[in-house]
């Protein structure tokens, strides 16, 4: 064959992998957003539904605390026992028991006749978002490094989508319960994602458990390397001996786990601060003045803070923060701001808190997604999958730490005023009146000694 023919034979065999490589690429990038999408998508409606359905059956006051514990401890239990075992069992099965467990929960609460029923379907809810999650950040050390920041703006996006579809179904007229039944998709959206959506490396196997530990595609995981780095990752991928790494051992995965504390901790800080402001502070913050009511101001908060997460979890294309520590001081200053603006109400107006709202959830996604970049970047391969999953149970320990006090500080809050309201023995009448004036002197920058009672209630 002339040296021109070899030219041409080998230029066609070059340019034919790259559109596939483009093609698979944005499979697995569409295919990950989707997986974090679906992950946290019926984790949000179902609880959403779950607290509507208690609340018609009158049961919501009463049981709020258990809704909150089931919704916390079996993600929190699995994020921290599932890692050391969890490799046992193959991606595949994974996630059918997933998709199994979402399903469940969907089901349990839309057709539930009692309390325990619907707090059952959130315990399901909290065990397919908790094994979805460590389950799919491991996954995510098989493909290239991108798909990171896929799945990340996926678990973004669930909160804004889920919870603005499920405010559409149910305001467009349909009760909780056909709402659920209607987001039954969401579980066959995940199986096609998995299933037929991802392209997977050629070694990896979705029924067999992996024990010898992934097989890197060295140019996949670094292609901004150099070519002589390239052909040495080559020539390394060559070697039979090196494709397969050893199991790590319970000793090893102790190691791990220490070297990941400057990871874990401050997410969980973070995480910690982020939802001490959400379930102790948020309900505090009315301003009567304004043009919203305590409904609308309190949704709108919810709103923005979703929107904040998904903003930043969808960062990492653009920006990555190394110094995660910086996010969790500045998250610490926002409680700390809002919970003396609870007692001193010395912010001017709804608008101020919608801001502060916005940038904690800025705070709060871009902690997420940059402390699991960063754990894939600086994790030797062996560790890396069981890091990946281990790291996760970061920002569950923060929520399960801040929900007692959360609730130690609302609750303190909420009685202060009904103890005022008490003994200044006022009547609904005077009480309305009461709020009113000392709204009106806020207004007009007059100093209140009347604490406004409403805004704790």
């Amino acid at each position: 064959m002339s040296r021109r023919s070899m030219e041409r034979a080998q230029t066609s065999l070059n340019s034919d992998p790259e559109p596939r490589g483009r093609w698979s690429f944005w499979r697995n990038l569409s295919g990950f957003w989707l997986l974090g999408l679906c992950n946290n998508f019926a984790y949000v409606v179902m609880l959403s539904a779950a607290h509507d359905i208690l609340h018609q059956q009158e049961s919501h006051n009463s049981t709020s605390p258990a809704v909150l514990l089931a919704d916390i401890l079996p993600t929190l239990v699995i994020k921290a026992v599932a890692p050391f075992f969890i490799h046992k069992f193959p991606y595949g099965c994974r996630v059918l028991t997933c998709v199994a467990t979402a399903t469940a929960s969907f089901l349990l609460v839309s057709f539930s006749s009692t309390v325990g029923m619907s707090i059952l379907g959130v315990i399901f809810a909290s065990m397919s978002s908790g094994l979805g999650e460590l389950s799919f950040l491991s996954l995510t050390v098989f493909f290239d490094g991108s798909v990171l920041g896929g799945w990340g703006s996926g678990t973004g996006g669930a909160g804004v989508i889920g919870a603005f579809l499920y405010s559409a179904f149910t305001q467009a007229g349909l009760s909780p319960r056909t709402t659920l039944l209607i987001m039954l998709v969401v579980p066959v959206v995940m199986t096609i994602s998995y299933y037929f959506l991802l392209v997977f490396p050629p070694a990896f196997s979705q029924w067999q458990c992996m024990e010898e530990g992934p097989v890197r595609n060295n140019q996949e995981r670094r292609p901004l390397m150099e070519e002589e780095e390239e052909k040495e990752a080559a020539e390394d991928e060559e070697k039979p001996d090196e494709r397969f790494l050893e199991p790590l051992t319970f000793p090893d995965k102790v190691t791990v786990i220490r070297g990941l504390v400057k990871f874990i901790v401050p997410l969980g800080l973070v995480y910690f601060a982020e939802y001490f402001i959400n379930q102790g502070l948020l309900e505090l913050l009315f301003f009567p003045a304004s043009f919203l009511s305590h409904a609308e101001q309190y949704r709108w908060y919810q709103t923005l803070y979703q929107i904040g997460v998904f903003v930043s979890r969808s960062s990492l294309f653009c920006v990555k923060i190394r110094r995660v520590w910086i996010m969790s001081v500045l998250q610490c200053v926002n409680a700390v701001l809002l919970c003396v603006a609870v007692q001193f109400h010395f912010l001017p107006n709804v608008f101020t808190v919608f801001v502060i709202i916005f940038y904690e959830g800025l705070l709060g996604g871009a902690a997420y997604i940059n402390t699991f970049h960063f754990i894939s970047k600086e994790t030797g391969a062996r560790e890396r999958e069981f890091a990946m999953a281990a790291a996760s149970v970061g920002d569950s320990l923060g929520i399960a730490l801040s929900s007692p006090l959360s609730f130690f500080v609302h609750n303190y809050f909420c009685s202060r005023c009904a103890n005022m309201a008490t003994i200044l023995e006022l009547d609904e009448h005077l009480q309305k009146e009461f709020i009113f004036e000392a709204a009106a002197q806020e207004m007009r920058g007059i100093p209140s000694n009347k604490p406004v009672a409403h805004d704790f209630l």
